[in-house]
């Protein structure tokens, strides 16, 4: 895992709520695979082509990740609109680094982040 989980904990209860209420960090919004309650999570959405792309910072086994991935979707909030997305799948990095454009920066290499989620925005 690249990033230790106690520091998702501290971002969780110090700097995620912030970031919510500041409007300016895209927010995914889902729902709990075990509580049913809805979740608002901060985080970087990269636009790929149909979709989205996040960057798993913490890992796949985050509850977020798990969360969508139980629930096959979520909503995302960006650019002050919400949008559906759907087919959420785990990438690795070769496929990541494709999809996404040129002008956005990879990850430092010192991460070692190896996992990224796809998904799709719904059409249906």
């Amino acid at each position: 895992m690249p990033m230790p989980r106690w520091w998702g904990h501290v971002n969780k209860r110090v700097f995620n709520p912030r970031a919510i209420t500041g409007g300016r960090w895209p927010v995914l919004i889902h729902i709990g695979r075990t509580s049913g309650a809805t979740y608002r999570t901060p985080l970087d959405a990269h636009p790929v082509d149909g979709g989205y792309l996040f960057v798993l910072v913490y890992g796949s086994r985050s509850d977020w990740v798990q969360n969508v991935l139980a629930a096959r979707g979520a909503r995302l909030r960006v650019d002050g609109r919400e949008v559906e997305l759907a087919a959420p799948r785990l990438v690795g990095k070769n496929e990541a680094f494709q999809a996404l454009p040129d002008e956005v920066a990879r990850p430092p290499k010192l991460l070692r982040i190896t996992e990224f989620l796809r998904m799709d925005l719904f059409t249906g």
